[in-house]
């Protein structure tokens, strides 16, 4: 081999060349030459080949004896993979370089020093393997990455140390599960220009949600210093979620931000041989996000055109996991690696398989709790492990289908992962290795729970569940779970829209799979429950309140929002948009707050602006609230909040609903006061609609439906208040049931009403969730749309779909 094959400009190589520089190297490479005129900003640098790789490996007579210690490996060991590993590692370091191949890469390196103006610069070492992107195995993060390389000396230790880590525990094993010849898979290495994150910030992004495969959306996670603190899990980064429809129509889309624990973060060393150190972060960088919105939008837009570039290369969508760096000197973003996404982009989504908990007294048995990765259910026996080698001392191996309790992982631990039935973690976020890990092998895990290994109890038998949102639950003992499956190819086709009943904004992007034409019923009232948890009054006026330990909480609940009004009205606005995001351009109808007064008292802060009620589920609730002075203010930023979907984040989709509102000049009032703060029925497309849950509803429909664009029927209090009586007493339960005469009476008037005022007409009542007969009762009625929740869509759909049938045969 010639001098000059050693290295290559990493402008020269593209992604035809993944057999010569490996997937990642061809990647940026490819990036390099076609993306930069889009003002994508990679960082330069030269590529050490395939080539070298091999002339190492046979310059140093390797190949045989690398290939006689892996035959001897049991892989169903644990220390006899760490032993021949750990072999093949040191005979690697200990080789010895061509003086061509020595001379060739330091010129390179010095050559891109003058560059830069200086003697050594500083560098980042990254290996790039030809088989990361094929499509039937990742191989993300099997070999090692050095960060703040200074000095021809250290750059070689660093080319060596890379070349042993293809040949690392777990890159062992899992070339051996997919069956891949060990020398068929080539290393080649990036020698990059270093972004000086230590001094800003880093992290990934990807081109879709990873837990659910939504394809509209760009997740963005970050952390103060260099990346490496994300992967390996040793801190909770900031997440920002990004809508890619509205991106493109030029908006600031950030339809999601959350605030993540980054007391650590890693920089430069400060000693002639410490590459990296970790510091703890400063208190004031804590409490905000690590990067502006300014540059969640620009990395988003940057990200998608990837995409698009990408998709369009390979003929097919192609989403993508990307590694970007801010630089703390210049403040430039760049992107340092990208390759393609290998789990979802493949999945089908119409085999859809849900889990649900049967255990209705659980929240009783929960021990920790975290960040949900996937959305199975597993039980085993905890199995605390600190650290790889005090197990193995310890004689004590890890046994299939226990559930994996530790701090965090590094990629050492796949082959005990593999074995693992769940994973639960103290720290890490939803890109940590754990978190990628568990994906690629099908697993739940919960990262990030904080105290696991204190809690959890070495033996005893637990619950890990996944399938209930964005939290995971690790429950004490077996607790009884369903699996189901389904292929939606076999549901049959329909003609009454079915929506459906979205409380979560964390389960929206799953939930988009389903067959839907939209939300029927977004509720509120769950967003600011569980995402605010503070009385809106509370947080307008608190500082008045004589109540030290409230404005302490509510002055550390803000943190990172510029004040209390912000705080409310993003936090509300983000948790509306990810459900109207997920379902775009289908009709997302959001109800403004409904809490009763006794449910408004437990917020925090509550006890100072609720009255005491007899009976609070006919009392100062729904539009009476609105209007009134004592709460119009706090009204004012739930529309608020409404504007900032519709207009900023582009989510013209919204609908706004009103609820329980008694009479038509309660109804005027209510719109009055939404004028005041730029809601306006009409203008800019918007709708509005009014929950038909009164009799006053039902009676007056005619003279409702000259002022709205659609009723809701909510059977629940239609039903209550039909009856007389109170849904929340037992001693009168057994009368309640939406299918009493009476009830149905009702809403077959409104339906005719709404037919003949050519207005829409819908339900989003528990009742046809919970009866099939009384979905086929609405059906008979032609009602437009019926809104059901999410685990009802399969049976629903067959009901509607068995009547409209029926129906189709009378007519004929």
């Amino acid at each position: 081999m010639g001098q000059k094959n050693f290295t290559l400009n990493l402008s020269e190589v593209g992604i035809n060349d993944i057999d010569k520089v490996g997937g990642k190297n061809a990647s940026l490479g490819e990036m390099l030459k076609n993306l930069t005129s889009l003002g994508i900003r990679i960082p330069s640098g030269f590529v050490i080949t395939v080539d070298t790789y091999r002339e190492f490996i046979r310059f140093n007579n390797l190949e045989g004896t690398i290939s006689h210690i892996i035959t001897t490996i049991d892989y169903n060991q644990l220390e006899s993979l760490r032993r021949g590993g750990a072999q093949i590692r040191l005979l690697i370091r200990n080789g010895r370089f061509p003086k061509g191949m020595s001379e060739s890469v330091i010129a390179a390196y010095e050559k891109m020093s003058q560059e830069y103006g200086q003697e050594y610069t500083d560098v980042a070492v990254r290996s790039s393997a030809t088989a990361e992107d094929l499509p039937d195995a990742s191989f993300a993060g099997q070999q090692e990455t050095y960060l703040n390389v200074r000095g021809p000396a250290s750059l070689m230790d660093a080319v060596r140390n890379c070349f042993s880590s293809l040949f690392t525990d777990r890159a062992i094993s899992y070339r051996q599960s997919f069956g891949y010849d060990h020398f068929s898979v080539g290393l080649s290495l990036c020698v990059q220009k270093m972004v000086r994150s230590d001094l800003g910030a880093s992290g990934v992004a990807f081109s879709l949600d990873t837990e659910s495969g939504f394809r509209d959306a760009v997740v963005i996670n970050g952390s103060f210093g260099l990346g490496e603190m994300i992967v390996q899990g040793a801190v909770s980064p900031d997440e920002f979620i990004v809508f890619k429809p509205g991106l493109k129509k030029g908006l600031h889309s950030i339809i999601e931000k959350k605030l993540g624990v980054k007391d650590k973060m890693m920089v430069y060393g400060d000693k002639p041989d410490e590459r990296v150190r970790i510091i703890s972060t400063e208190k004031g960088f804590q409490q905000r996000f690590c990067i502006l919105d300014e540059q969640v939008v620009q990395l988003a837009q940057w990200v998608v055109a990837i995409e698009e570039y990408y998709s369009g290369l390979k003929a097919k969508w192609t989403p993508m996991d990307v590694e970007w760096a801010v630089d703390g000197l210049s403040k430039e973003l760049f992107i340092v690696q990208a390759r393609p996404e290998t789990i979802h982009s493949r999945k089908d989504h119409a085999l859809i398989t849900e889990y649900s908990i049967n255990d209705n007294d659980r929240s009783a048995k929960v021990l920790v709790e975290g960040i949900a990765v996937g959305d199975k259910i597993a039980g085993g026996k905890v199995n605390i492990l600190y650290s790889m080698d005090k197990r193995v001392i310890d004689g004590h191996e890890f046994v299939e289908g226990d559930v994996l309790v530790t701090d965090m992982t590094d990629p050492d631990w796949e082959p005990i992962m593999k074995k693992a039935s769940a994973i639960v973690t103290n720290k890490g976020g939803r890109t940590c290795h754990a978190a990628i890990v568990a994906r690629e092998l099908g697993v739940p895990a919960i990262v990030g729970c904080g105290n696991a290994t204190d809690i959890l109890q070495e033996g005893d038998f637990v619950t890990v569940s996944c399938g209930e949102g964005e939290t995971g639950f690790v429950y004490n003992g077996d607790i009884p779970f369903d699996r189901k499956e389904y292929n939606l190819h076999d549901l049959p086709a329909i003609q009454t829209a079915l929506m459906l009943n979205v409380a979560s904004p964390a389960m929206s992007f799953q939930f988009s799979h389903l067959p839907n034409k939209g939300v029927g019923l977004a509720r509120e009232e769950f967003i600011i429950n569980n995402y605010i948890q503070v009385h809106p009054l509370a947080l307008l006026q608190h500082r008045q309140i004589d109540d030290e330990e409230l404005t302490k909480e509510i002055v550390k609940r803000i943190s990172g929002y510029e004040d209390e009004q912000d705080f409310f009205i993003k936090k509300l606005s983000y948790g509306i948009a990810k459900i109207a995001a997920s379902f775009y351009p289908n009709k997302v109808i959001v109800r403004f707050s409904d809490f009763k007064t006794n449910e408004y008292y437990n917020l925090l802060g509550g006890k100072y602006f609720e009255p005491k009620e007899e009976n609070p589920m006919i009392g100062w609730r729904g539009a009476s609230r609105y209007y009134s002075d004592r709460y119009k203010e706090a009204f004012g930023l739930e529309c608020r909040a409404i504007r900032i979907v519709r207009e900023e984040l582009g989510l013209e989709n919204v609908v706004v609903m009103i609820p329980f509102c008694r009479t038509v000049e309660e109804l005027h009032k209510v719109t009055e006061v939404m004028k005041t703060f730029g809601l306006e029925r009409g203008k800019q497309g918007l709708e509005l609609y009014l929950m038909a849950e009164l009799p006053s509803n039902i009676i007056l429909a005619d003279e409702f439906s000259k002022h709205i664009d659609g009723f809701s029927i909510g059977s629940n209090d239609l039903t209550q208040l039909t009856l007389g009586l109170d849904r929340d007493s037992s001693l009168v339960a057994h009368l309640y049931d939406e299918r009493n005469v009476a009830v149905r009476s009702m809403i077959s008037s409104l339906i005719r009403v709404a037919k003949k005022n050519k207005v829409k007409v819908g339900i989003c009542g528990q009742g046809p969730s919970d009866f099939p007969d009384f979905t086929r009762f609405l059906v008979e009625q032609g009602i437009d749309s019926i809104s059901v929740t999410p685990d009802s869509v399969v049976k629903t759909i067959k009901t509607i779909a068995s009547v409209e049938n029926e129906l189709k045969k009378n007519k004929e």
